[in-house]
């Protein structure tokens, strides 16, 4: 169980993000979707999905945002009533979204839930509710939820401090923490190096990975203020099928942050998603999270024979 993988702070977990329809759908449209994303992933074995909590990013960037934003269904209600609950779910909640009587309902009535809190995406944002004011509400009123927060290694880049905000949010209660999208190893390794040298176990680092396959969606990552190098561009858009490329390197990235975390005594795991709704580009993120899980099987079966063999030297 997803829930029993945190707890234990295992390596490995294997997460795939959703964003619900957007509110204005009819109710058999909203079904339709859900089963469509079922669907996509009938087969392929994952830990849990996440199910995200849009919010209005406009305070934190003032370009014109790529795609239009838009009031989505409600996450814990989109894993019931749509999803049937058939997988795990992380239930996000962008907690400035709801005020006090609103947050206080979800608590007690999901106290067994798997959420993870998100906080204002500005600082000049007046949040109905804080993100601490979130994290007492859960402590008092449903300390039973398995709690996460986010990660954002490029901050740790511009403040050296992201670390410290983990082990802050550990200290509040957070037993895992999901990032955005990497597409800067650098970024993403310079984060693990100072967190581990904290020497806090048993926290699950999920890593988001999602593809990328033309100009928009580049234009939009950059706008959610996802940190994107130089050398990963050129290595997307300098061949004849970026999409192919964008899945290969995030391949290559989550490989790499995988065996290294396991070097560094740091759990490491990954969250696939499309931020686009290109159909193209959603194909390509199951390719991607398929992917990734042979990764994982591959490390696995090969430590499994390497224990088999070291222990077959006692035999001799």
């Amino acid at each position: 169980m997803l829930k029993d993988k945190i707890k234990q702070g295992r390596s490995g977990i294997i997460l795939y993000g959703l964003t619900p329809p957007k509110i204005s759908l009819s109710e058999d449209k909203a079904k339709e979707i859900a089963l469509k994303q079922l669907q996509r992933l009938e087969g392929i074995k994952i830990d849990g999905l996440v199910i995200y909590d849009l919010q209005d990013e406009s305070s934190r960037n003032s370009d014109n945002r790529t795609f239009e934003f838009v009031r989505t269904i409600n996450p814990e209600i989109y894993a019931k009533d749509y999803l049937q609950n058939r997988y795990e779910s992380v239930i996000y909640k962008a907690v400035g979204n709801y005020d006090k009587s609103e947050f206080r309902d979800f608590l007690l009535s999901h106290s067994n839930a798997i959420s993870v809190f998100v906080g204002a995406s500005s600082a000049s944002d007046t949040p109905r509710l804080t993100l601490n004011e979130a994290y007492k509400m859960k402590k008092e009123i449903a300390n039973t939820i398995t709690l996460g927060g986010i990660c954002i290694p490029e901050r740790h880049m511009k403040k050296n401090n992201e670390d410290l905000r983990v082990a802050s949010k550990r200290v509040k209660g957070c037993e895992f923490f999901i990032t955005q999208a990497v597409y800067d190893i650098e970024t993403a390794k310079k984060f693990l190096d100072d967190f581990a040298a904290l020497g806090i176990k048993n926290t699950p680092i999920i890593f988001t990975f999602t593809p990328c396959g033309n100009e928009k969606t580049f234009e939009f990552m950059q706008w959610l203020g996802i940190s994107i190098s130089e050398l990963s561009k050129r290595r997307i858009f300098n061949s004849s099928d970026a999409l192919e490329n964008s899945v290969k390197l995030s391949l290559d990235m989550f490989e790499f942050l995988y065996k290294y975390g396991l070097t560094k005594g740091v759990s490491i795991g990954a969250n696939v998603e499309s931020i686009s709704t290109r159909k193209v580009e959603i194909e390509a993120s199951i390719k991607l999270l398929k992917g990734i899980i042979s990764i994982i099987e591959k490390d696995s079966l090969e430590n499994t024979k390497s224990r088999v063999q070291s222990a077959s030297k006692f035999d001799e």
